[in-house]
């Protein structure tokens, strides 16, 4: 059994578990241990920023970035927070802000220090994420159940 569910969720997952003596049920966890890609798949490139962007285009290419992510809740907490914030940030905010939503590989990671579930890494502690971490605690209760629409962000923008 443990071994048709190793194969069943794949290389990257080992299972580790036990079966409870004659009962035939399973106890234990799963536990994700580190991805090992595949021989011959390309490591991820390192994301660089782009260079001589006018704050207008870089506002614009943000607010697609923090709509289009990988997982729906940094979708729904970014989009919203650049809606609200990004037309007001200076151009130090924005690279700040650039960096932070482009620079992890992972988005659970900037989930997690946005809800401060882990410590954020020293290099992404700053003004816009402490202004990031206020806004995700939705102090005010604001309905944030789907992104903002683009209309929206757009009246803001002009």
């Amino acid at each position: 059994m443990a071994s048709y569910v190793s194969r069943l969720l794949g290389p990257s997952l080992r299972v580790f578990a036990k079966f409870e003596k004659n009962s035939g049920v399973l106890r234990g966890s799963a536990c994700l241990l580190s991805h090992q890609p595949p021989q011959g798949e390309p490591p991820i490139p390192e994301w660089k920023q782009p260079q001589n962007e006018s704050m207008e285009l870089k506002r614009a290419r943000l607010v697609y970035q923090s709509r289009k992510r990988g997982m729906l809740e940094n979708g729904i907490i970014l989009s919203t927070f650049a809606g609200r914030y990004l037309e007001g940030f200076d151009e130090e905010q924005l690279d700040q802000y650039d960096n932070l939503i482009n620079k992890p590989d992972n988005d659970w990671d900037l989930f997690y220090w946005v809800v401060q579930h882990k410590p954020t890494p020293e290099e992404y502690d700053h003004g816009v994420m402490d202004l990031l971490k206020t806004f995700a605690k939705n102090p005010d209760m604001e309905s944030r159940i789907r992104q903002p629409d683009l209309a929206e962000t757009e009246q803001r923008h002009m």
